[in-house]
């Protein structure tokens, strides 16, 4: 089978490793820096994919583990992949399902230890969910306790059947308060052994589904913190036939950027970068800025489900009183549906009623908002002023 499937840089920015691009997909484009919208289960909450198109959104993330637990991904491939089956006409991504499996297992999101402890308290034995050994991990189902086994085989099988554009090898994710030498066994003895397994069911099922739109694998960088382990995983991994990068795992906010770079240091200059996880702006910048293509993140649509907003000064509650009699847009100069159609005063009103049209429309503006911003910051790096432009923006956006 051909590859469906390149990675092609425009520009880049100059003392940096910033840069924009083109990926294509059997699906269509993607023009880099991107930022990529996370419809979990099929479905960005709250949105129609008319309306999440409607955003200015390029592709779209959903998620491997949920999907294989309902409706199943057989049901899926039995109804064309994932772009037929929820009416999506662009690219689109899953990822392993390996965070869900681990995260979920423990019940502490992203503050996980795979031995059943967290750094808020120890798990009861009966509590822990997930087990994890060399070959893989053994979960219980959060829907109904009903007990699955996830490998990078049963991962890439799973990936094929959903028929994303690109998918993620799978992978161990570890928690910054794990020890540095668990950190170096996980890496060695897990994540690096299962992305060469990934590749391998990955290349058998490329060809025993030749009939199927070829799907882009991406290998996941972890490492934690730890500039070593960081260089060598991206140096394993880089070393190998992947279509590009996952950059993954547990890190400290403070230093994500570097972090970024050191990973970009070590990568090939020719295949995509994808950020796992991150939505702030200062992380946006900062990512970008050290060589981060695509990224993707849950928070805008979350926090705009509790009525929390974007606006160029930072972000709002519009539950507050302040907004009860504002009659006009939240923000003026917002090109969305949301502040080209509606008053805060509404806003306000919806959320404080409990109207579900409130999620709809404080989501379709906080998407428009992030993928508008990664818009301003890709042909700010075409047009050489993106140092002027992160300046400006983050000097505003957290001047309170």
């Amino acid at each position: 089978m051909a590859k469906e499937f390149s990675f092609s840089i425009t520009s880049r920015l100059s003392g940096a490793h910033a840069r924009t691009g083109v990926i294509s997909t059997p699906h269509g484009k993607i023009e880099t820096p991107a930022f990529i919208p996370v419809g979990t289960q099929a479905t960005l909450k709250a949105l129609t994919p008319e309306q999440l198109a409607a955003v200015g959104a390029q592709a779209v993330l959903a998620n491997a583990y949920h999907l294989y637990l309902r409706p199943g991904s057989e049901i899926i491939d039995a109804a064309g992949g994932l772009n037929a089956f929820m009416n999506w006409k662009k690219p689109t991504f899953t990822d392993s399902g390996g965070f869900q499996v681990m995260s979920l297992g423990v019940g502490f999101k992203k503050v996980i230890d795979m031995n059943g402890t967290t750094d808020e308290k120890p798990l009861a034995k009966k509590d822990k969910l997930a087990w994890i050994d060399n070959d893989g991990v053994t979960f219980k189902s959060h829907l109904d306790g009903s007990r699955h086994r996830f490998n990078p085989e049963v991962s890439m099988r799973i990936q094929h059947e959903l028929g994303a554009d690109i998918i993620f090898s799978f992978d161990e994710l570890t928690t910054l308060h794990h020890t540095y030498e668990y950190q170096v066994e996980s890496l060695r003895e897990r994540t690096h052994p299962w992305a060469v397994r990934s590749l391998e069911a990955h290349a058998k099922l490329t060809e025993s589904r030749a009939d199927k739109p070829y799907q882009a694998l991406y290998g996941v960088i972890q490492g934690a913190n730890y500039e070593d382990l960081r260089r060598e995983s991206a140096r394993f991994l880089g070393n190998m036939d992947f279509d590009g990068y996952g950059l993954g795992g547990a890190l400290t906010k403070e230093n994500i950027g570097e972090i970024v770079g050191w990973m970009a240091d070590e990568l090939p200059e020719d295949k995509p970068r994808h950020m796992l996880g991150i939505s702030e702006p200062d992380d946006i910048f900062a990512c970008i800025e050290n060589g981060a293509d695509t990224f993707d993140c849950v928070s805008p649509a979350r926090v705009g489900r509790n009525g929390a907003l974007y606006l160029p000064t930072g972000r709002v509650n519009v539950t507050n009183r302040k907004y009860r009699e504002q009659f006009e847009p939240l923000m003026k100069e917002c090109d969305c549906y949301t502040c080209q159609n509606y008053t805060a005063a509404y806003l306000h009103h919806l959320f404080r009623a409990g109207e579900m049209l409130a999620s709809t429309l404080a989501t379709i503006h906080n998407q428009r908002f992030i993928v508008r911003l990664v818009d301003d910051i890709r042909e700010s790096i075409q047009d050489g002023t993106f140092y002027d432009f992160k300046n400006d923006f983050l000097k505003k956006y957290y001047k309170k």
